[in-house]
């Protein structure tokens, strides 16, 4: 099962994922996980990234789409992959198609979660992350806290938020992600794999387990 995950910052998409992969046994990949790998192992790819990630540039399309295209040729890809955060325009979409074209696969099925403004916006405003890198857990102070405040209930590091988790950044971030994925997913609606997920409780603490039940339940 070939999956992209889309839905607005916010919408509970890496987390949904990660459930996903655990509940299916397939690779969950994000565009960052792919970056640092690549970087990490100082590969000419990794290296070109790194070039415009370290200057706070975006990466272009092209270097990208070959990193995707790395990764979906390593063992663990073979009978499925939950792509998250790729791709994120019509060019990179129909790139991924060419690229899976070429194994004799296809992307089965496109997830968009469908959660309100006000809802994504009280998420974000209540949403710490452990700041050890490696963990990298998200908890929300009022839907999901940890079991200690302040405190991961996975390593045990500090809880931190974002600083630019404000009401008004929060708003431009979504209003750039509805401007930029109105194509993508129209794109994925013309080829009839767009599945759109609409948590029966998207405030409860496993609305990402409800997330991922509706997922599972259109793979049938």
């Amino acid at each position: 099962m070939y999956v992209v995950m889309l839905g607005a910052p916010g919408s509970g998409k890496g987390t949904t994922a990660k459930i996903l992969a655990s509940k299916t046994n397939l690779p969950h990949i994000s565009t960052g996980d792919m970056f640092r790998e690549q970087i990490k192992n100082q590969t000419e790819l990794g290296k070109l990234a790194d070039s415009y990630i370290s200057k706070g540039n975006l990466v272009p399309d092209e270097v990208t789409i070959n990193i995707v295209k790395d990764r979906l040729s390593w063992e663990d890809t073979k009978n499925g992959v939950i792509l998250d955060g790729f791709p994120r325009t019509v060019e990179q979409a129909e790139a991924l198609d060419k690229i899976l074209e070429e194994q004799g696969k296809k992307i089965d099925i496109v997830p968009e979660l469908q959660i309100t403004d006000e809802i994504i916006i009280e998420r974000i405003l209540n949403r710490v992350t452990c700041s050890n890198k490696e963990c990298g857990e998200i908890y929300n102070t009022k839907f999901k806290p940890s079991k200690i405040e302040g405190v991961c209930d996975i390593c045990g590091a500090k809880l931190v938020s974002r600083v630019d988790d404000n009401r008004e950044t929060i708003k431009e971030r979504l209003k750039t992600y509805y401007q930029n994925a109105a194509g993508i997913i129209e794109y994925y609606k013309q080829k009839g794999v767009l599945c759109p997920i609409c948590p029966e409780d998207p405030t409860a603490e496993d609305a990402s387990e409800q997330a991922v039940k509706a997922i599972l339940e259109q793979r049938k």
